[in-house]
């Protein structure tokens, strides 16, 4: 149920989502099976809890499971970190109640961005603005964020660009724009 993929970034989230999914879903599965088996078997086996085997398995399967998420996460943290040479650099600042972009690269060139309380038909109520983001497609994007008063957060979900606006402090993201519809 998440929005359309525009990045090939926000297709890696997503594959790794499925990925933790997959694996927490079967760890929940075998501990549901191992407690209805301890659970139906109770009066039988007492000393199930005994034994060096039990303690081996119960080091070693968390360790396992950890490399089985931790590979593809830093993988993933890899690609989300990795900087190429922007093709444009947009400058975003948070306000109380609207965001300021400029586009740095085409001189002086900036606007504000307030959001939509009261939209009409078609429109959805708190998530449009009356000023959108324009960028090029197919281009590198590099998003200085930053804020004048409170910690914001700034977000593009369908490219998975989430990252955080503090006062005083410019934060970093990058992202490709690639073709919609593709």
């Amino acid at each position: 149920m998440f929005q359309d993929r525009v990045s090939p970034l926000m297709e890696q989230l997503l594959f790794f989502h499925d990925h933790t999914l997959m694996v927490l879903l079967i760890i929940t599965s075998l501990i549901i099976y191992v407690n209805f088996i301890i659970i139906m078997r109770s009066m039988e086996d007492r000393y199930i809890m005994e034994g060096h085997w039990v303690e081996i398995v119960w080091t070693l399967f968390p360790a396992v499971v950890l490399v089985f998420i931790a590979f593809p996460s830093l993988r993933l943290l890899y690609l989300l970190d990795e900087v190429i040479v922007p093709g444009l650099t947009l400058k975003v600042i948070g306000h109380q109640w609207f965001w300021r972009y400029e586009y740095g690269d085409f001189g002086k060139v900036e606007f504000d961005s307030y959001i939509i309380v009261e939209g009409g038909l078609g429109s959805f109520r708190l998530l449009d603005v009356d000023n959108r983001l324009v960028v090029p497609e197919g281009t590198m994007i590099r998003c200085l964020v930053g804020s004048e008063d409170v910690i914001h957060s700034w977000a593009v979900p369908g490219l998975g660009v989430k990252i955080d606006a503090v006062p005083g402090r410019l934060n970093q993201v990058s992202f490709f724009m690639r073709r919609v519809g593709l």
